[in-house]
């Protein structure tokens, strides 16, 4: 609210200032060459000033950017970031160079006449159909990722997690030893059986109840999404995965971690990361960083939806599974 705020009285500033100039007579309806000649400087000068923006976008703010992938399905999702970045950032680079320089080069001049060129079909097939075959590489590539990700059918022993959001909170729920879950509604909600699960499923007898989600490296997670109340987004952006949580309906995608968290923090990219965001933190007067993977609500769900996470903590099969088995079963929990 405040930045828009701040863009107003920008706008505003600029418009007064545009209307003074037309009231004092300060800019002549028709330029003349010396006129010309200026723009194409400042078009020059502008050019100068974009690049070394760019440049310095690129290296100076590339410590707010994620790590590498801390999945195995979120490796594609990389390869297509990069992939579409450097295509965008070359032809911008490119096509930013021709305005400018264009602008500059062909600035009005009374002694030139602009010269008409009808059109070229060749020219009019090549900028058709390069973009065209591009687009539809990347949309290719990127529709194969997706059901790399929602397609769960080949997963062998997968870990059946169900993700429950409501405002402003994420709650877990991990299958039993049957890896299957119970059956949950909000009609259920009663008491301490806050994820709405149905007691008088037999497979939502050895269910788990968690506030915190522990994950095991190279093992299928097969999560299940739900939402109490209205729409949330759960966003897991260390492992390049997102999904909306529907009222009233089940949504679902998968992963398998490939890096612990120890792992991750031990990373040289990481901790560079984590030294900058720290400088960051420092000068504004907050607490000091420390990596950890998080699940975060990517829908403005309501007023503290900046304060909807859920800690993520990826371990080797061993360590989880000493802490899955410390897990109360729900029936345990509930009938007690």
């Amino acid at each position: 609210m405040l930045a828009l705020f701040y863009i107003f009285i920008f706008v505003a500033i600029g418009v007064s200032f545009w209307q003074i100039t037309r009231i004092l007579n300060l800019r002549s309806s028709i330029a003349n060459d010396n006129d010309n000649a200026k723009q194409g400087n400042y078009a020059l000068l502008f050019l100068v000033f974009l690049y070394a923006m760019m440049i310095y976008c690129l290296i100076a703010l590339n410590v707010i950017m994620l790590p590498e992938s801390a999945s195995i399905e979120g490796e594609h999702d990389d390869n297509l970031f990069n992939i579409t970045f450097w295509l965008i950032g070359i032809v911008q680079f490119g096509m930013q160079f021709l305005t400018f320089y264009f602008t500059f080069k062909y600035k009005g001049n009374n002694n030139n006449k602009a010269r008409f060129y009808a059109d070229s079909h060749k020219l009019e097939a090549i900028w058709t159909i390069t973009p065209a075959i591009t687009l539809v590489i990347l949309i290719g590539y990127g529709l194969w990722q997706w059901n790399n990700t929602m397609d769960l059918s080949n997963a062998e022993n997968p870990i059946v997690i169900e993700v429950y959001s409501q405002q402003f909170r994420w709650d877990a729920r991990y299958a039993g030893e049957d890896n299957m879950l119970g059956y949950g509604n909000v009609n259920f909600i009663k008491g301490i059986n806050t994820l709405g699960v149905d007691m008088s499923d037999k497979n939502a007898q050895d269910d788990k109840q968690v506030t915190e989600l522990y994950l095991p490296k190279g093992r299928k997670i097969h999560f299940r999404f739900r939402s109490q109340d209205v729409l949330h987004s759960a966003y897991m952006p260390h492992f390049r995965a997102q999904m909306n949580c529907v009222p009233g309906m089940v949504t679902e995608f998968g992963f398998t971690p490939k890096y612990t968290t120890e792992e991750m923090r031990q990373q040289s990219e990481v901790i560079e990361k984590v030294k900058g965001i720290n400088k960051i933190r420092k000068a504004k007067g907050e607490d000091p960083y420390e990596f950890d993977y998080l699940l975060l609500c990517n829908k403005i769900c309501g007023a503290s939806h900046y304060n909807m996470q859920m800690k993520i903590t990826v371990v080797e099969q061993e360590e989880y599974d000493k802490w899955i088995a410390q897990q109360p079963t729900l029936s345990t929990v509930i009938n007690n």
